[in-house]
């Protein structure tokens, strides 16, 4: 699992991904609101002096065919009269100037009454006056700059006799345009703030998703994880919520006899892994640990466990080996384990026979002493002479010797039969399942006569003739009733008070592994019997 502590684990003078996100979504939308705003205030500026443009058109046409106009602008001199009215339809319609003049560009009304009589200037007037347009144009009058709209008046017979000439200052407009620019850039203002607030809202939110770390830590721990996975010897597969392979190492890339793992990514776990049914585990199945199953004729040892997000399963891991590894781990601790109890029952015998000799040493018994160290000797000498002979596999041979001993320290006579041979067992038989059969049978039959009145007795006997291999181990005990001979070989069955029955079910259980057989009799010694049989060859 990450550890988000990892995020505050970072070079100080480095800048963290929270603050450059910030920066990043502050300066992107500043940069597009700006834009905005620019292309909002031209496009304000061009609607702004064309309305006014089209607003002093149309009152310089209304003033042009007005009658008193008409009338007016045929005299020689101007009397006021044109004054008055152009003075009044001004202060109607806001405009900074209304300028009629004749023929000749003389002025017959003005904002400035002493500018009456004077020419008109600008030099924007020959389009009306010569060919009878109406335009809007903009110039520089007596005013200052304006944007004005300029129509002809025309004569009763169509002939030009004057112009009417509407104007607004362009300082005017601009200060129109600068009134909405303001209201534009508190509206970026408020927009930059908004995009401030979401950036680090979106930054904190990306920060917990990646739990506090920087990129160049995601990096280095997905390297990190790579490295893991791929140095595992397991075969590791990970699946998504939608039961698809999304990571998968090497090994399990050649146990599942593929090239690269460009072949197995994102395809079905069905197709991949059949037998592992990972799937379930989606729909919250359990996980399963310790499962066999078979990947393109190799037995595997399946552990599969789920991926969770907040309590949520958003996935699963199945991680796998081959059985036969896991097979030689345990022959070794099989061995290990045969050799350890067989060296701690001979010690413990041996001490006791140490502390007798010396105790008949030591009270004047000397050839008693002797008497039983040549016994020991000799009995001893003689098993593993005959072992030697008859069982020559180390494993098995330490098996015996082990529980002789074992018998020995339990005060048990163990008889193992002189007849017995067992040279003849095949390379590919498990001898570790045979230690699990006869260790299990002898113990059970050493549990047997030490619960019972008779002296405690035990009887092996083996042999490899014909095409089975055969076992016998009886004992002294009370024997086992027919009620119950079905049922002794159950998990967990037991007739005695303890935590025990274990034994003959794992017998059982390694006897099918051989596909081996085992019948319950009666004994010789008077107690059970138990005889097993092991084909030497599995397709016989």
């Amino acid at each position: 699992m990450i550890d988000p502590a990892l995020g505050q684990r970072r070079n100080r003078f480095s800048t963290s991904l929270q603050t450059r996100m910030i920066l990043l979504v502050c300066l992107l939308t500043l940069s597009l609101t700006l834009v905005a705003a620019g292309m909002y205030t031209v496009m304000i500026g061009d609607v702004l002096k064309e309305q006014i443009g089209q607003r002093a058109l149309q009152v310089s046409k209304t003033l042009a065919q007005t009658p008193l106009v008409r009338e007016q602008i045929g005299k020689p001199q101007p009397d006021g009269t044109l004054q008055k009215l152009a003075e009044t339809v001004r202060r109607d319609t806001g405009a900074e100037f209304i300028v009629i003049g004749n023929r000749d560009s003389i002025r017959f009304s003005h904002p400035k009454p002493d500018r009456i009589g004077k020419r008109m200037v600008g030099g924007d007037n020959a389009p009306a006056l010569e060919q009878g347009k109406s335009y809007i144009s903009q110039a520089v009058g007596t005013l200052g700059p304006s944007i004005r709209g300029k129509a002809p008046i025309f004569s009763n017979d169509g002939a030009v006799i004057g112009i009417v000439s509407v104007g607004y200052l362009i300082d005017d407009v601009q200060h129109i345009i600068h009134t909405h620019q303001a209201r534009v850039g508190f509206l970026v203002a408020i927009l930059l703030l908004l995009g401030i607030i979401g950036a680090v809202s979106i930054s904190n939110r990306f920060k917990r998703a990646i739990f506090g770390l920087e990129p160049e830590q995601i990096a280095r721990l997905f390297i990190e994880r790579a490295s893991i996975i791929e140095s595992i010897r397991e075969g590791i597969v990970a699946i998504d919520r939608d039961a698809r392979v999304t990571v998968i190492n090497r090994v399990a890339i050649e146990s599942l006899g593929k090239e690269n793992e460009n072949e197995l990514l994102g395809l079905p776990i069905g197709q991949v892994l059949p037998g592992a049914k990972l799937s379930r585990i989606l729909s919250g199945g359990e996980q399963r640990f310790d499962q066999e199953f078979e990947v393109s004729g190799t037995m595997m040892i399946l552990n599969t466990v789920p991926m969770l997000e907040q309590g949520n399963i958003v996935g699963a891991v199945a991680s796998f080996r081959r059985k036969d590894e896991l097979d030689i781990v345990a022959k070794q601790l099989s061995q290990v384990k045969e050799y350890s109890e067989m060296l701690r029952a001979q010690t413990h015998e041996y001490s006791n026979k140490l502390h007798t000799i010396a105790g008949l040493v030591q009270t004047g018994y000397e050839k008693e002493a002797l008497d039983l160290i040549g016994k020991e000797t000799a009995g001893y000498q003689g098993l593993i002479a005959f072992l030697a002979k008859a069982v020559p596999f180390p494993v098995l041979a330490a098996f015996i010797i082990g529980k002789y001993n074992h018998a020995q320290e339990l005060r048990i006579a163990l008889h193992i039969d002189p007849e017995s041979q067992l040279t003849d067992v095949p390379s590919d038989l498990s001898r570790e399942k045979l230690v699990t059969i006869l260790g299990n049978l002898i113990d059970n039959a050493f549990d047997a006569t030490l619960h019972n009145k008779n002296k405690p007795q035990v009887a092996i006997s083996m042999t490899d003739s014909g095409n089975d291999l055969v076992f016998e181990v009886g004992d002294s005990g009370s024997g086992i009733p027919l009620a119950l001979a079905e049922k002794i070989f159950d998990r967990g069955f037991t007739t005695k008070q303890e935590d025990r029955g274990h034994g003959l079910h794992l017998v059982m259980n390694a006897l099918n592994d051989l596909h081996g057989q085992i019948t319950l009799g009666d004994s010789e010694l008077g107690g059970a019997l138990f005889t097993v049989f092991i084909p030497k060859r599995r397709n016989l």
